[in-house]
């Protein structure tokens, strides 16, 4: 006598019978989160940064020209939060905004605080910019175009 197992219905449903997630949409799942949860708390940081800016910095420097720039750091990285929230599901596009605001924003921010000392970033303020505007065009015209996948916590 041989034992099978019952072949399920159609619309039945049974755990012994699902299935876990492939490999392949458990890495992507946690890559998405990843860029969920680096975009939130960069986030958090340019509001931090951006009052830091309004308020402390005043104190420290005169320069209206050097607080405009930290101002402009503030407001791409909030901006760029944001893209990169939407963008969590790409990760093409998530890794040209992280990158793209890390080098972008933080190069202004150091530059601003001791021009002197950080001015061999100079250069990688624009790449940032390179970067940000990259990460745009691959949500428009990448391959996983369309709306975005919310990561599930």
């Amino acid at each position: 006598m041989s034992r099978t197992s019952p072949t399920p219905q159609p619309g039945e449903s049974s755990p012994l019978l699902q299935q876990s997630r492939p490999p392949q949409q458990q890495q992507q799942k946690m890559t998405s989160l990843l860029f969920w949860k680096v975009g939130a708390v960069f986030g958090a940081t340019a509001v931090g940064l951006g009052a830091f800016g309004a308020h402390g910095l005043k104190k420290r420097i005169a320069d209206p020209a050097k607080l405009a720039n930290w101002s402009t750091a503030a407001h791409y990285q909030l901006v760029h939060s944001v893209a990169l929230l939407l963008a969590s599901g790409n990760p093409v596009a998530a890794t040209l905004f992280t990158a793209g605001m890390t080098m972008f924003s933080g190069s202004i921010y150091a530059l601003t605080l001791n021009t002197e000392k950080f001015k061999f970033l100079g250069p990688v303020t624009p790449i940032g910019g390179l970067c940000l505007i990259a990460g745009w065009l691959v949500l428009a015209f990448g391959k996983k175009g369309g709306p975005p996948q919310w990561p599930r916590f």
